[in-house]
């Protein structure tokens, strides 16, 4: 599928631990190389506790602070981007649509009639199913969105990739592979008791690390090149590989 490479850019990324914090840098660096208007904006209402620090993109000085404040403020500062951030969860519906909705420009005078609409990308780096069925009630009923879930456990994991343009989806999103998340099993952040919140599945720090490359390959191919083919990956730590889905040949669903 091809994309345009001067379209405007926004990106949204629900999730800034495991996968989201070594997402950041290297997004950063790459809306930094591109020649258009870009913009990044991450979302965590979670803080930095010690035991974040084994396996997450921070350091001891960063304990007790907003964890995507940290990654904003400093990979922003540091190639001289915009700093966008919401120190909070996203939950509902009518927050998603405020983040999501693109920027419209027109171009050629105010009468021309010629629109320029942000190209959208939703990134999710959540560790959390309910947050996932918001991404993808959202996503079947958008005109136009890009959609890079990235799930996974100790050692293995995937990242799939949905495409919806002009209201029709090419690219499935992780709820129609991977059904189970959809299931009414999951609680947001917001809703855990401070004994659920203390327990995650297990995960290391190279399992988040593939995840974090594999969607940063995914919006470079693009943004960068222009295209991409990839609709999903899975990986294995344990094995170090990674086997990607190619979309063959492109029909509408």
């Amino acid at each position: 599928m091809k994309f345009s490479q001067t379209r405007p850019v926004k990106i949204v990324m629900l999730g800034a631990g495991g996968t989201g914090g070594h997402i950041a840098p290297h997004l950063y660096r790459l809306l930094y190389a591109l020649d258009r208007p870009v913009r990044f904006i991450i979302c965590d209402g979670d803080v930095i506790e010690p035991k974040n620090l084994v396996r997450q993109n921070f350091t001891p000085a960063d304990l007790g602070e907003n964890k995507a404040k940290v990654l904003a403020e400093r990979y922003s500062t540091v190639f001289g981007l915009e700093t966008e951030y919401l120190p909070s969860f996203i939950e509902s519906e009518e927050q998603l649509k405020q983040l999501l909705t693109p920027q419209v420009w027109r171009s050629g005078g105010y009468y021309d009639g010629t629109e320029i609409r942000e190209q959208v990308i939703l990134l999710g780096a959540v560790d959390n199913n309910k947050s996932r069925r918001l991404c993808h009630q959202f996503f079947i009923q958008a005109k136009e969105l890009i959609y890079i879930d990235a799930g996974n456990g100790e050692h293995t994991g995937q990242v799939v990739c949905g495409i919806r343009r002009a209201g029709k989806t090419y690219y499935k999103p992780i709820g129609n592979l991977y059904p189970d998340v959809l299931e009414d099993t999951d609680k947001f952040p917001t809703e855990l008791s401070c004994a659920e919140a203390s327990v995650s599945a297990p995960q290391s720090m190279a399992a988040n690390i593939t995840a974090a490359t594999a969607v940063v390959d995914m919006v470079y191919n693009i943004l960068a090149l222009g295209s991409t083919t990839v609709r999903q990956a899975t990986f294995s730590t344990l094995t170090v590989n990674v086997k990607p889905t190619v979309q063959k040949r492109r029909k509408a669903a």
